[in-house]
């Protein structure tokens, strides 16, 4: 990438221009007239070099504003040109990517997309940075994604990309990372590209993965999600690191024309006599050390607290293996397994998809079912040749734990089972993702199972707080 050539902006005026550098993920701003020039949007005085600075991200703020004051500056931050990209594939756009396209535009260039899974988010990518002509940095949560990306975008303008991370440093005007990698290299890079797109941006809040959007001079950014929000209320950083929701349309709007058309049903397990005992007595164990130790569980720190006071004592060292015990009653109860039994003879034929919240539920469902599974300890080439094989009909079920929540292209799949999993909403949105990739005339169901009376219902009730699950029911198998 060649290094941009100094520019010049503002009115031409006797005094000597401000100077604008980038240093190690910062702006710092050199030149007469301090006080001027300290009032600029972002900009602190550092007491450790006694130069004004402010975050890489205040670069667009602090140009606008000396532009509008007509103040005269030499940018030697930027290390970047325009790029006229052109998409090498012709594709006809959805009417929501043009929709979601305009609006992000409109907003300046600044903003975050919400789009379920399926319905073209990396296509919209692309258009995007065709629109924004300026070499273009991709940050995806997985290495996986990023080379699912490298692919997309290596084909889709036919250039040769650059890829930061899983062994590379290759800076190319378009290049994919991870969200580890930008964090750590963006304060070296984070002046070469003008357009940042954060893939599955429910990511980037938090002190060190905000790094890659602080540390980016990127005046021009976009960030998709299907599910913005976190659970601890992280999201609402967003809007600084990247911008506002620009566009959001949810899985019910889109679904028959450009989403498969799906049922979600409840199914429920039950405990046998001797595993409602084990359940209840633990239980008990579990609650009645919490009230005794003054913890609530449903306030902020509640959970980290229990953890502290649970070591401290006999009492909450058992307190915490009556935890473990009564949740692995609920989650991993054998009635659920006989039910799986029946789902998988029910849809023999189809493509389906098993998810469950640990490893030790999912080796257990490949040795009594004979099906692959994939965990965070798969082998990447592993993973992929299961997929390749599940896609092609080869293998007609693939169990997984939580890796396969996002970032992956299953468009064949047509059933999920959840067996188990948390109370997020995000996650289990994500599952139904899994199987709403529109083709030909399919249609989509998710089982969720859930062992009655238990805390289990509680975390259902929890997940399924999402328009998506409106007018779902229970059934029997």
């Amino acid at each position: 990438m060649p290094k941009a050539a100094t520019r010049v902006g503002g009115e031409p005026q006797k005094t000597e221009p401000a100077r604008l550098r980038f240093e190690q993920g910062t702006l710092v701003v050199e030149g007469p007239g301090s006080e001027d020039l300290a009032s600029l949007p972002g900009i602190k005085l550092d007491a450790r070099t006694g130069q004004l600075r402010a975050p890489a991200i205040w670069y667009r703020a602090i140009v606008e504003h000396l532009r509008q004051h007509k103040q005269a500056y030499v940018d030697e931050a930027r290390d970047y040109e325009p790029a006229r990209w052109r998409l090498q594939v012709e594709k006809t756009a959805f009417p929501h990517q043009v929709d979601a396209l305009d609006a992000w535009w409109k907003a300046g260039g600044r903003g975050v997309v919400v789009l379920p899974t399926g319905t073209g988010k990396t296509h919209l990518a692309n258009m995007a940075i065709e629109r924004a002509g300026r070499p273009t940095l991709v940050v995806t949560p997985t290495l996986d994604l990023m080379n699912q990306w490298y692919d997309e975008l290596s084909l889709a303008f036919g250039v040769e990309s650059g890829l930061l991370g899983g062994g590379y440093f290759e800076l190319k005007p378009i290049t994919v990372t991870t969200y580890d990698s930008a964090y750590l290299h963006m304060d070296r890079v984070g002046n070469r590209f003008g357009l940042v797109v954060f893939d599955e941006c429910h990511h980037l809040p938090g002190p060190t993965y905000g790094l890659a959007a602080t540390c980016a001079i990127a005046p021009y950014r976009l960030g998709l999600t299907a599910t913005p929000e976190r659970a601890d209320n992280a999201h609402v950083h967003l809007e600084a690191l990247v911008g506002p929701i620009v566009y959001r349309r949810e899985i019910t709007q889109l679904k028959g024309d450009y989403l498969a058309e799906y049922r979600v049903t409840t199914l429920h397990a039950h405990l046998s006599d001797e595993e409602r005992v084990r359940y209840e007595q633990a239980r008990e164990t579990y609650r009645r050390f919490v009230r005794e130790s003054g913890i609530s569980m449903s306030q902020p720190g509640g959970w980290a607290r229990f953890l502290f006071m649970a070591f401290r004592s006999p009492e909450g060292r058992e307190a915490f293996r009556a935890y473990r015990e009564q949740r692995e009653l609920a989650l991993a109860a054998p009635a659920k397994l006989k039910l799986l039994a029946k789902l998988l003879d029910r849809h023999n034929g189809d493509r389906v998809l098993i998810f469950t919240h640990d490893n030790a539920t999912v080796y257990t469902i490949a040795r009594q079912f004979l099906v692959p599974v994939i965990t965070h300890q798969t082998k990447t080439k592993e993973r992929k040749d299961i997929l390749l094989k599940f896609n092609s009909g080869h293998y007609p079920i693939v169990a997984t734990s939580r890796v396969l929540n996002e970032g992956v292209n299953v468009p064949e799949a047509n059933v999920a089972i959840v067996l188990s999993g948390s109370g997020s909403v995000r996650e289990h949105v994500q599952r139904l993702g899994r199987v709403l990739r529109k083709s030909g005339d399919k249609e989509a169901i998710l089982y969720e199972v859930v062992t009655r009376g238990t805390v289990e219902e509680f975390t259902s009730n929890r997940r399924r707080r999402h328009d998506a699950y409106d007018g779902t029911g229970e059934a029997q198998v």
